[in-house]
């Protein structure tokens, strides 16, 4: 008897090692997913961390949603293609609708568009972005990546055939002329300046985003992360913590 026990001990102990390996392993996977939250460079950034210093100071060639002289600014680095900039976007309108309807925060939006992850299309409506903008001013580049963010569904999955004709016929303006502006490649070295600057900074996926204070400190905002950790750091940054 004692023996089938010591049998069964000897069976058992293998069993439950591989069943705790399974959980950690699990616990690894779910923490990765957890903090990260975005949607990751591969080879296209280097492996030194960056520096928060290296970004580019805000300049009227930024588009800026909210009070540009709010003592508080996020510089988000996105892609109009990442599932997780989607829902950043959304939590940063609920932001804007108590922070920035306040005066306190100021949003930037500047393009990190993933090509490995989404080839052509996110680059593409990068320069589609920056033409409406051209042709309609900063308010028509935040009205076509609300709208945009709406209707598409992400990962290299958007058809830009029906999805852009029917945003430029929904703001009132003429496709043509985006057409133009996104064939001419006018703004194409300006997204890749903004992409190069988001990876100086540390950014290594999307959304990449930089908190700055109002005395001036910046701090990392990584992945789409929920509005009470946004709301948390941009207490700090107006030092009410």
């Amino acid at each position: 008897m004692e023996e089938k026990k010591k049998e069964g001990m000897n069976l058992a102990v293998p069993g439950a090692i591989m069943f705790a390996g399974i959980l950690i392993a699990g616990a690894l996977v779910f923490s990765s997913l957890q903090s990260s939250g975005g949607q990751q460079v591969a080879e296209e950034a280097p492996q030194d961390a960056g520096s928060l210093d290296a970004m580019d100071p805000v300049s009227e060639k930024d588009h800026v949603r909210g009070n540009p002289n709010a003592p508080v600014m996020i510089v988000e680095y996105s892609d109009y293609e990442c599932p997780f900039c989607k829902r950043f976007h959304e939590t940063m309108n609920q932001v804007m609708d108590t922070y920035g309807a306040e005066g306190k925060v100021a949003w930037v939006y500047r393009h990190f568009p993933l090509d490995q992850l989404h080839p052509v299309k996110a680059r593409q409506e990068a320069a589609a972005a920056e033409c409406v903008a051209e042709i309609g001013g900063d308010d028509m580049f935040w009205r076509f990546s609300d709208r945009f963010f709406e209707l598409t569904p992400s990962n290299n999955q958007t058809d830009l055939t029906v999805v852009l004709p029917q945003i430029y016929s929904e703001l009132g303006l003429s496709q043509a002329k985006v057409n133009e502006c996104v064939a001419s490649g006018r703004y194409d070295d300006h997204i890749q300046a903004e992409f190069e600057n988001a990876v100086a900074t540390g950014g290594r996926g999307t959304p990449w985003s930089i908190l700055i204070a109002a005395d001036g400190t910046k701090y990392p905002l990584s992945g789409a992360q929920p509005l009470s950790a946004i709301n948390q750091l941009i207490e700090l940054g107006l030092g009410n913590n």
